[in-house]
């Protein structure tokens, strides 16, 4: 069976995306792994599933290259609802879209007709160990000198509806393709973990580099901006309520920490095509 796919980038973070809302996709993980390889397949890092909500406007499934699935992924959520807004689905500046983390709401900006970037509430973050989860003990884990991923590492970890461990250092210095495996899989993260290498470089500025679980290193990742930006807040790098710059190597994102955390960036769509599935 031959089915419509959409390639679309947030920050580089691509997927192929699939409007399910009328249809279902069998072994959809094997699909993720067979798509998702950037020689033999489409190429990205995982495939989106739009699906029928009965919570919100549309819902979103999201499975890694890896065929795992993830809770949720700040980039895919905005192209969500690019996707939904440009095909008027739902051709509205606010919307809803349902993740395995909740109900988001989300922003868009259209210019010319079209979006162009989006604005997401991604809830609060999390820094509760046995909610994010870390098998540390405490009320929080922020800046936490550990044993960890075969070295000791000052950590900072946060949910952000999936889970992420922060490390303040300099992102061009990591070997990340050794050291991100080790984080991901360490005993200390029952669920795996994302990593990311963090750097302040001005004012309400960082700079990153993501090693995502299931994906490995990716060119963004949205909850790790996220994740990234409430970490710097807790130690005392970045202000709480400021819109704060956060470089990936796929392009910027921005990220305002308070009550909540609202993510903003791109929404690209790269092709359109049919493949078999």
């Amino acid at each position: 069976m031959r089915v419509e796919f959409t390639k679309m980038q947030g920050a580089g973070n691509d997927y192929i995306y699939f409007d399910c809302r009328q249809r279902e996709l069998e072994d959809v993980s094997a699909l993720a792994m067979r798509l998702s390889d950037r020689h033999k397949g489409i190429g990205g890092d995982g495939i989106v599933l739009i699906t029928e909500s009965t919570r919100a406007d549309a819902g979103m499934r999201m499975l890694n290259a890896d065929g795992s699935e993830g809770n949720m992924c700040g980039n895919a959520i905005r192209c969500v609802a690019k996707y939904l807004y440009d095909r008027d689905i739902v051709r509205r500046e606010e919307m809803t879209i349902e993740t395995r983390s909740g109900v988001k709401r989300l922003f868009c900006h259209a210019e010319n007709g079209v979006v162009a970037s989006v604005r997401v509430d991604m809830g609060p973050a999390v820094f509760d160990p046995r909610q994010i989860p870390v098998r540390l003990d405490g009320d929080r884990v922020v800046g936490r000198r550990v044993h960890v991923a075969g070295g000791e590492y000052a950590i900072t970890c946060v949910s952000m509806g999936n889970p992420h461990c922060v490390v303040f250092a300099d992102p061009s210095a990591i070997d990340l393709s050794s050291v991100g495996p080790r984080f991901e899989t360490d005993a200390l993260f029952p669920v795996r973990v994302n990593t990311e290498f963090v750097q302040k470089i001005g004012e309400n500025a960082l700079q990153m580099r993501v090693w995502e679980r299931g994906s490995g290193e990716t060119m963004a990742c949205g909850t790790g901006a996220c994740a990234a930006a409430a970490a710097a807040c807790a130690v005392g790098l970045c202000e709480y309520g400021a819109d704060i710059r956060v470089e990936l190597r796929g392009g910027t994102l921005f990220v305002n920490v308070g009550t909540t955390v609202y993510l903003t960036g791109e929404a690209v769509t790269v092709f359109t095509g049919e493949v078999d599935v």
